[in-house]
C-alpha cells in the first residue's frame, strides 16, 4: 500500500518553520509500516531548505521515504502538473476529526490490508472488512 504522510503536526509537533518534537509513536509506527512492505511518501508544504531538514530529521529517526512531495521518486512537477498525490492512504492531523494517534492509524492500516482480521477476531471485535461485508448482506 502507498501511504502519504504529512510532516508538521503529524510526524512532529507543528512548530513550522522549525522542526517540532516527534509525536508519540510516530517514528516507531512509520518504521513498522515500512517493515510491513508499505511505501511511505512524505507529502508536506515544506520546500527548499526546510524540506531538506525534515527529510534529514526523518532519516536520523530511521525513516526514509519512497518519494518526497511526489507520487514516485522520478516525478517532476512543472507549472502544468497536478499536485494531487497518488496514494491509498493519507495520514494528516487535518483529517476530519483530527489525528487519532499513531497506534490507531496503524491498526486501521492493518485492517485495510487484511493484516488485522485475525488479531481483531481473537478479541471478538469484527474487522473493518467483516463490517463492510455485513453491510452488503
Amino acid at each position: 500500500m502507498v501511504i502519504a504522510v504529512d510532516f508538521d503536526g503529524t510526524i512532529v509537533e507543528d512548530c513550522y518553520p522549525e522542526i517540532g518534537e516527534p509525536k508519540i509513536f510516530s517514528f516507531e509506527t512509520l518504521r513498522e509500516i515500512q517493515k510491513n512492505n508499505h511505501q511511505l511518501i512524505l507529502w508536506t508544504n515544506r520546500r527548499g531548505e526546510s524540506l531538506k531538514e525534515a527529510v534529514v530529521f526523518c532519516k536520523q529517526n530511521g525513516v526514509e521515504f519512497y518519494a518526497v512531495n511526489a507520487s514516485y521518486p522520478e516525478e517532476k512537477f512543472e507549472n502544468t502538473a497536478s499536485r494531487k498525490i497518488n496514494c491509498e492512504v493519507f495520514i494528516s492531523e487535518k483529517n476530519i476529526g483530527g489525528m487519532p494517534g499513531w497506534g490507531e492509524a496503524w491498526q486501521e492500516i492493518k485492517e485495510m490490508t487484511g493484516q488485522g482480521i485475525q488479531e481483531n477476531n481473537q478479541f471478538g471485535k469484527p474487522s473493518i472488512i467483516e463490517r463492510i461485508i455485513s453491510i452488503f448482506k
